[in-house]
């Protein structure tokens, strides 16, 4: 037997036991945790500098734990599992145990330094685990640089100064929406007689010539419609409508186009294209009457009730539209009266993505990587720019939503997202069950608790009613969408509706 090949384990062995009946070994683990040494410097904007010694009394503890921890289960020839002493456990495990010991204890040191003093961290401590060695006595100093979210002073959130467009439906406004209604339902009817005019469509066979390609393509019953800015297949051709107005049926008309060097189809772009159009029969738009069947498709008995349901939707429209302009005016105001700096790595990290935004739209609009490299310096520039509005505006409401007590609930996160269901035409649940796959709650969440917060601004705001008139030139918007990918990047925590076009 290994215990009999081994008296002096034995003899170890019970030693070892006497120790840990002995009083002074309880006595020393209910003994009050050592403090650590922790000093707190600014590091730059929105960082600070923690330094923190980490005293040898709770090193010892930590290395006594680790040690009884392990003998407890260590299997060591020669001896019965959790009896075997512990010099042999530091020969056979200290690398590892010494390697586990100095990351547990440097982890809950800059946890509890960030806790303790009430740090408002952005993402993880920048803590070099590698080059940090636990010392065989002493204390162990250690050292990291950590970024905060920026402190700052609110400004006077009540009796914000906001100007509010009256809302007026006229007459006017509801004829113009019946006829668009009409168009819409409108069908495209032959021409009997005349020429081609303005908004017609007209039926043709066309033939396209592309430089450097010597096969022509044909397109035949192709539909093109009568505009100012008109397309031809997929070329598109600029003062068609001046082209086309006036030619008859069975008229052939020819036309040359300089495609766009940044248009979004390769084998067009920056070439000339000749196109031939042989006109085959003319369409004009037909609008519906006004009649029952019109009236019934919009669950209106008579054209005074349809009249009424437009006015309702318009107001809702003019509504939504005042609503939108007394926010960006908040925000104006929030962040015109709001000064501080930044945390540049979060800005640097937001500008990138905002930057590869970019990049991708100008690639889908048709530019090739050479333009796009020509507009590099000009576009990181925009970028870190839209960044740091997008964050400041970010800070600005998560601050304003603290000091407004304004959070929400679960019930309030599924009543809009039923809402946003509805629109969408998708069953509540399986929406929020996606929202919770994709990682896009928690950021809905906050949107919710964002116009919670404009409303409740809006409800002491100091508003001025004025006349609508011509649009003022627009001002630089905030761009909500982006903010909320802002958020997503600073809070670790959406689903925009969908706009409606008139």
């Amino acid at each position: 037997m290994a215990d009999e090949e081994h008296p002096e384990a034995l003899k170890e062995e019970e030693t070892t036991e006497l120790k840990e009946e002995q009083p002074e070994a309880q006595k020393k683990e209910d003994s009050p945790e050592p403090k650590d040494i922790v000093t707190i410097e600014e590091a730059g904007p929105c960082k600070k500098k923690v330094t923190i010694e980490i005293v040898q009394e709770k090193i010892t503890k930590a290395t006594d734990k680790q040690y009884e921890e392990l003998g407890k289960e260590a299997l060591v020839p020669g001896f019965r599992k959790g009896r075997a002493p512990r010099r042999l456990l530091e020969k056979r495990f200290g690398k590892e145990t010494t390697e586990q010991i100095k990351l547990t204890l440097l982890a809950d040191a800059s946890k509890s330094a960030i806790e303790d003093n009430k740090l408002q961290t952005i993402g993880e401590p920048d803590i070099d685990f590698e080059n940090i060695e636990l010392p065989t006595e002493g204390s162990l100093t250690f050292d990291f640089e950590v970024e905060v979210r920026p402190e700052f002073d609110l400004p006077q959130l009540e009796g914000i100064p906001v100007t509010k467009t009256k809302l007026e439906v006229t007459d006017e406004q509801i004829d113009r929406e019946i006829e668009q209604m009409q168009r819409w339902s409108g069908v495209w009817t032959p021409r009997e007689e005349g020429s081609v005019e303005l908004e017609d469509q007209i039926i043709a066979d066309a033939v396209l010539k592309t430089e450097g390609i010597e096969e022509e393509q044909k397109l035949d019953n192709v539909e093109i419609y009568v505009r100012q800015n008109g397309f031809v297949g997929a070329i598109p051709v600029e003062k068609l409508d001046e082209l086309l107005v006036g030619a008859n049926a069975e008229e052939t008309k020819e036309t040359s186009v300089d495609v766009p060097k940044t248009f979004f189809r390769e084998e067009y772009r920056g070439k000339k294209v000749d196109i031939r159009i042989s006109i085959k029969d003319i369409k004009w738009l037909k609008p519906a009457e006004l009649d029952e069947n019109f009236l019934k498709r919009y669950d209106a008995e008579n054209k005074d009730e349809l009249r009424e349901k437009i006015q309702d939707t318009l107001h809702s429209r003019l509504e939504a539209q005042s609503r939108t302009e007394m926010t960006e005016q908040i925000y104006e105001y929030l962040l015109d009266k709001t000064d501080f700096d930044l945390p540049m790595n979060v800005v640097a990290e937001q500008a990138s993505s905002v930057l590869q935004r970019q990049y991708t739209n100008l690639l889908m609009r048709g530019l090739s990587r050479e333009q796009i490299g020509e507009q590099v310096e000009q576009l990181k520039a925009g970028s870190e720019q839209q960044a740091q509005q997008q964050l400041k505006t970010f800070f600005i409401m998560d601050k304003v939503a603290d000091k407004l007590e304004i959070d929400v609930t679960d019930e309030e996160i599924n009543g809009h997202i039923a809402q946003l269901a509805m629109q969408r035409g998708q069953r509540p649940e399986r929406m929020r069950e996606d929202m919770e796959r994709n990682g896009s709650l928690a950021q809905f969440s906050l949107e919710v608790r964002q116009d919670k917060c404009i409303a409740k601004l809006l409800e002491t705001a100091v508003i001025t009613e004025k006349k609508p008139g011509k649009k003022a030139k627009k001002t630089k918007k905030t761009d909500k969408k982006s903010v909320k990918k802002a958020e997503k990047k600073v809070a670790k925590k959406s689903v925009e509706p969908e706009e409606k076009q008139s």
